[in-house]
């Protein structure tokens, strides 16, 4: 049997009775109770960005060509999951960003996050860096890892950060693939930060992960130019 969802209804005056009998039997003062905040409005779409954004890269605002093009693409691939709903990022193109420390790739990627948002999109999205999200996945008591893994290897649009810092083993090695497997073939965009040279990452990742990123990614190699330097002098 089916019901309806029937409107709230107004508090009559004897329930209303009731319950300022229960709070002075309980000696609760009322006003208090009548003075709690009301709950917040819900987040705006850019207030949940800067919500999960860290605070250098909140004014993030991308202007690199081939990023700007990247940001554009996914747009035009997220979809509505029904009529007349928001569209959102589903699949979409990959991104590899490579370049020495400090020439912008990080502020880059918060910037193209920033950019789908604007444009109206909904986008789900997680950045971490390599090295956190390896401890993050490190087998030890009480941490179910492979959930973990699972979690963001799904993720709709997920940032890679500083890939290649962590020192390599078989288990990065290994735990890269996996992640970076499930990605290609459920053509999830990444974006990804590198400070190898594209030339170097096949002997830090292996050939299977490199092969895989040759073929999902836009590679995008930024000027030998440390910005933070400059900035700072």
């Amino acid at each position: 049997m089916r019901t309806r969802n029937r409107e709230p209804q107004p508090l009559g005056e004897d329930t209303l009775d009731r319950m300022a009998r229960i709070l002075a039997a309980r000696n609760i003062d009322q006003s208090a109770v009548s003075a709690l905040p009301a709950e917040p409005e819900p987040f705006s779409p850019l207030d949940a960005l800067l919500a999960g954004t860290p605070p250098r890269y909140q004014s993030a605002v991308t202007d690199h060509p081939q990023v700007l093009a990247w940001a554009r693409e996914v747009v035009e691939a997220a979809v509505a999951p029904s009529r007349g709903a928001r569209r959102q990022v589903t699949t979409g193109p990959s991104l590899l960003m490579a370049g020495v420390v400090g020439a912008g790739k990080t502020y880059q990627a918060y910037g193209a996050v920033r950019r789908l948002v604007q444009s109206g999109v909904g986008v789900r999205w997680r950045a971490t860096t390599a090295a956190d999200l390896y401890a993050e996945l490190r087998p030890r008591p009480g941490a179910d890892s492979e959930r973990e893994l699972a979690a963001v290897s799904r993720c709709p649009l997920l940032i890679i950060d500083d890939l290649g810092a962590a020192k390599s083993s078989e288990w990065v090695e290994e735990v890269t693939y996996r992640l970076i497997n499930r990605r290609y073939n459920y053509e999830l965009p990444t974006l990804i930060t590198t400070n190898l040279a594209i030339k170097d990452l096949r002997s830090y990742l292996g050939d299977r992960v490199t092969s895989r990123l040759a073929q999902m990614t836009t590679r995008v190699e930024f000027e030998p130019v440390d910005r933070r330097r400059r900035h700072a002098a």
